[in-house]
C-alpha cells in the first residue's frame, strides 16, 4: 500500500502559493513541493495531488493507494460531484463551467489509473505526515511573501 499526503499554502487568495506532497511506501518517503505565482488555494490543493500521482511509478497502478487531504473541496468533489460534472459536460448544476476545469480533468485522468481510497484528515491536528506536508508548504510560502 502507498500513502499520499498533500497540502498547500496560499497566504492570501489569490496570491502566490505552494503545494507539497509526501509519498510513503514501506520505509521509504519521498517529498516534493513547488511554488506558483498568482494562484488560489483550490488550485494549489489540486496541483499537490496531481503532482503526487505523477510521481508514482508505473507498478503503483496495481497497488492500493490511500490519499489523505485536509481539503474537503477535493475530497467531496472527487468522490461525489465529479461524476455528475462529467455527465453534464463539465458544467455545474447551475450550468456554469466547473472552476479549475482543466485541473479537474487532469486529476480525473490521472486518478483513473490507480486504485485510490480518498480520506479527509483534520488540518493542523495529530496526523504526523499531514503536518509534515503542511510545514513544507507553509515554510516556503512565508519565505516568499
Amino acid at each position: 500500500m502507498i500513502e499520499i499526503y498533500t497540502d498547500w499554502s496560499c497566504l492570501n487568495n489569490p496570491w502566490n502559493g505552494w503545494w507539497a506532497y509526501l509519498l510513503r511506501y514501506k520505509d521509504k518517503i519521498k517529498k516534493n513541493y513547488a511554488w506558483i505565482k498568482d494562484t488560489t488555494n483550490n488550485k494549489m490543493e489540486l496541483l499537490a495531488i496531481i503532482n503526487a500521482l505523477k510521481a508514482l511509478k508505473k507498478n503503483a497502478q496495481n497497488m492500493q493507494i490511500n490519499l489523505y487531504t485536509d481539503s474537503n473541496y477535493v475530497k467531496m468533489w472527487i468522490t461525489q460531484w465529479i461524476k455528475k460534472w462529467k455527465q453534464n459536460k463539465w458544467k455545474t448544476a447551475n450550468k456554469k463551467d466547473v472552476k479549475n476545469k482543466k485541473l479537474w480533468k487532469e486529476l480525473d485522468k490521472l486518478a483513473s489509473n490507480f486504485n485510490i481510497n480518498w480520506y479527509w484528515v483534520k488540518a493542523h491536528a495529530t496526523n504526523k505526515y499531514n503536518n509534515i506536508v503542511d510545514e513544507l508548504a507553509r515554510k516556503w510560502a512565508k519565505s516568499i511573501s
